[in-house]
């Protein structure tokens, strides 16, 4: 089966989206953005091939005649399966890299108790791995390197102390060892994996026994079949070290338009406000760019900025639209310059502002700017999409679509749920179409 690959590799995410022949979406991954630009290429990639393959199966084992809820049950379970399987892939090689860095000079005549101590570590980590993927499990983070680390701090400090050793030289030694783990990517075959996963699924979901012996056969044929990468093509932040040819990299400017044209095919105008920058996109009825503007050269407005302010507030970026939307009235803001917002911010609560007041005037000021730049693009035409993981905050939808109200009357908004993906659809419809000449 072929199917396309586009990859936007931002500036702190990386996605991928894989299409058919027929221009559907079989998948999605996402990842952290890393200094290691090419890990994360290949680490959102093999999460977007691990969806495709879930989509593959559902459509297949639909056929097979499973109910709708017994068979979403089962697809879960299944995926637990797998992440649990991938996880301890990992555990197994961070321990093995703690080993490895264990045996520095600087720990000489020390290395058997450490040796003891990271076995002891990690026989408690593997223990507990199947809870973290126990149906109905709540994890802060689905990023390897969050989940072990909080872990081994956990269970580090009372195995040092039991072994007479320094906790911080073995956190020392896990810190040095994690950076070289995250920033391997995820190897072996999926459809392998998931075979793994599948004969280990009635230990994880007992009550699921039956359905799966009932779908083992049209599993394992879904599974036969081959996807193949016919084309794929890169674009975003970090599109210029992407190990593709030039022919395969497109502007973020031309994904975003086509992307959006993908999911609305009506739309006439794009706000994308990502990690880096701001967007503003003309596009006509066919996705083709007619006109764009961009903010300047700082980050001030985008995501970044959301995210310093996030850590001034001692918040996550989570938080943020939650508590302007708490908000009863609205802060002036003076600047989006993520230099001085620090300063701003502690001015105004030193002033006895609400917080919620001056987080609500801090998305208003990103919309004014991310206005002005819709402006100089040739302003808002119906319809009107809103792009990038900005489009994620319910704050900043809120004061957009007032904005918008305000400025251009009632035109029609559309915001995606995948509306974050949009730049990686556009690069895959991209590498569609390359295929097709």
């Amino acid at each position: 089966m072929r199917t396309f690959i586009g990859i936007d590799l931002g500036s702190t995410t990386t996605k991928a989206v894989v299409l058919d022949e027929n221009m559907d979406v079989l998948g999605r991954g996402i990842t952290n953005s890393r200094a290691n630009y090419d890990t994360a290429c290949k680490v959102a990639k093999y999460e977007a091939l691990l969806a495709a393959r879930f989509t593959l199966l559902q459509r297949s084992l639909t056929k097979a005649g499973a109910g709708e809820a017994r068979l979403g049950d089962f697809l879960d379970s299944l995926e637990r399966g797998f992440r649990l399987g991938q996880f301890i892939e990992q555990l197994d090689d961070l321990e093995q890299t703690c080993l490895d860095k264990a045996r520095g000079d600087r720990f000489r005549g020390r290395e058997q108790s450490i040796a003891e101590a990271i076995h002891a570590i990690f026989a408690v980590l593997r223990d507990g791995a199947p809870s973290l993927f126990a149906r109905d499990a709540r994890r802060k983070s689905d990023f390897f390197r969050d989940l072990a680390g909080s872990r081994f701090m956990a269970v580090g400090q009372e195995t040092a102390r039991a072994a007479g050793l320094s906790y911080d030289m073995l956190l020392n030694v896990y810190d040095k060892a994690i950076i070289e783990v995250e920033n391997r990517p995820p190897r072996g075959d999926i459809a392998d994996k998931l075979l793994r996963a599948l004969d280990t699924l009635a230990v994880m979901s007992p009550e699921l026994a039956d359905l799966a012996a009932y779908l083992a056969a049209p599993v394992r044929r879904a599974l036969d079949v081959e996807t193949e990468e016919t084309s794929v093509v890169g674009t975003g932040y970090g599109r210029v070290t992407l190990p593709f040819p030039k022919e395969n990299i497109r502007s973020e400017i031309l994904c975003h338009g086509l992307g959006a044209h993908m999911m609305y095919p009506r739309t006439r105008t794009v706000l994308d406000i990502g990690g880096q920058d701001t967007k503003a996109i003309q596009v006509d009825d066919s996705g083709i760019v007619e006109n764009f503007q961009m903010n300047d050269r700082c980050a001030a407005g985008c995501g970044r900025y959301l995210g310093y302010i996030a850590d001034e507030m001692n918040m996550g970026l989570h938080e943020l639209g939650p508590l302007a939307m708490q908000a009863t009235r609205s802060v002036r803001i003076n600047s989006t310059c993520t230099v001085f917002a620090g300063a701003e911010l502690r001015d105004r609560l030193a002033l006895g502002e609400k917080r919620e007041d001056i987080i609500a005037g801090l998305h208003r000021a990103i919309i004014l700017r991310a206005m002005s730049i819709i402006s100089r693009s040739g302003g808002v035409r119906d319809e009107f999409t809103f792009t990038g993981g900005v489009a994620k905050n319910e704050a900043a939808v809120k004061e957009l679509r007032h904005l918008i109200r305000e400025n251009y009357g009632d035109v029609a908004i559309n915001i995606n749920p995948d509306s974050i993906y949009t730049g990686a659809l556009g690069a895959a419809a991209f590498a569609r179409r390359a295929a097709a000449h």
